[in-house]
């Protein structure tokens, strides 16, 4: 119900957004070498099929109790078989399984309906503009081809927001190409958890929505800083899809070092910050750090599986558990041993 009556909300939560589900290792200097390395991995076009591991697991450890840490990654193969027989094995002993991190919110069936007509237009760009009104020249006439290519004929496209337009591009752009979101990692673990009835600890925070009427209406009649997220993702759209189908392999077959190689236009981050910092979010205090909270909440649920149980799973993007000020570099700065996959 969320996702149908607080569409907004949904997007500017880093975790529960569609640009979440977009993988991003932390962006570096692009030096000639990685150049070269990235040219050189490009022409594996091929998807792997059939059963694939996934990375290994990463240990948190302290005095005798263990959080074991699975690395997620999006996007994959649309046709791999996801199976771990290490992953099972260490989920099944497990006393708890902390979900990923995340924000939600809810409102109620019948206050949802009643926000429904509020809904009416909350895609289109503020005064009827459309994108050829919204875009700098050069970036709209990137963006033709592209439409072109992945989404055909769609005039009404237009009028959207270009952050909402990104996104239907993105999506489009990574079916074409024969990824997917990767859910099926996910259902998996979730059936091993169920098969073996295990606890599951939710580590998400709760976000108001006392004011979900006004908000709607706010981000109406805002504009949005989305020019940047709009063009980051046409430049990953033009030259990073190859590149995305070798990380997707690399991940298949546990290879993280190939993953960290290859840097990209980190288009999540600039579409994140455009929700973020727009004007109807920075003025509820309600929106205010989403990420820094939700990372606090989940180090706490880890912390106290830590001292309760002997074995805890956990899964985490991989993109929070290699980033410098990740989640996993948070519980090594309070004391706890961190052991990445061999």
């Amino acid at each position: 119900m969320l996702k149908q009556v607080l569409p907004v909300l949904c997007l500017i939560l880093p975790a529960a957004s569609a640009w979440a589900q977009t993988e991003a290792t932390p962006p570096a200097v692009q030096t000639e070498a990685a150049a070269g390395a990235e040219a050189e991995a490009v022409p594996e076009k091929i998807l792997v099929v059939g059963q694939k591991p996934g990375p290994g697991l990463w240990k948190v450890s302290k005095d005798g109790h263990v959080l074991w840490v699975f690395g997620t990654y999006s996007p994959l193969p649309q046709k791999m078989e996801w199976r771990s027989q290490q992953v099972e094995s260490v989920l099944s002993q497990s006393q708890e399984y902390l979900t990923p991190p995340g924000a939600s919110a809810s409102v109620g069936w019948l206050r949802g309906l009643t926000l429904l007509p509020s809904l009416i237009g909350v895609k289109k760009n503020p005064d009827g503009a459309t994108l050829k009104d919204v875009l700098p020249a050069d970036v709209y006439a990137r963006w033709l081809p592209l439409k072109a290519k992945y989404l055909g004929d769609n005039d009404s496209i237009e009028r959207e927001r270009p952050i909402f337009v990104a996104e239907t591009l993105f999506r489009a752009g990574m079916q074409q190409a024969g990824l997917s979101k990767g859910y099926e990692v996910g259902r998996k673990l979730d059936g091993i958890v169920k098969q073996h009835n295990i606890k599951v600890v939710k580590t998400g925070i709760q976000l108001p929505t006392d004011d979900a009427s006004g908000m709607m209406k706010d981000f109406k009649k805002s504009q949005l800083a989305d020019v940047a997220c709009f063009s980051k993702t046409l430049e990953r759209l033009e030259s990073d899809l190859d590149a995305m189908r070798v990380r997707a392999n690399a991940w298949a077959k546990g290879d993280l070092e190939a993953i960290q190689k290859l840097s990209f236009p980190d288009q999540e981050t600039e579409c994140g910050d455009a929700m973020l910092n727009a004007e109807f979010a920075k003025s509820r205090p309600g929106f205010q750090n989403v990420k820094e909270r939700m990372q606090a909440a989940w180090v706490t649920a880890a912390e106290k599986a830590l001292a309760t149980n002997n074995s805890t799973f956990a899964t985490l993007r991989l993109a929070d558990i290699l980033k410098p000020d990740g989640y996993l570099a948070a519980l090594k700065a309070k004391g706890y041993t961190v052991e990445s996959p061999d």
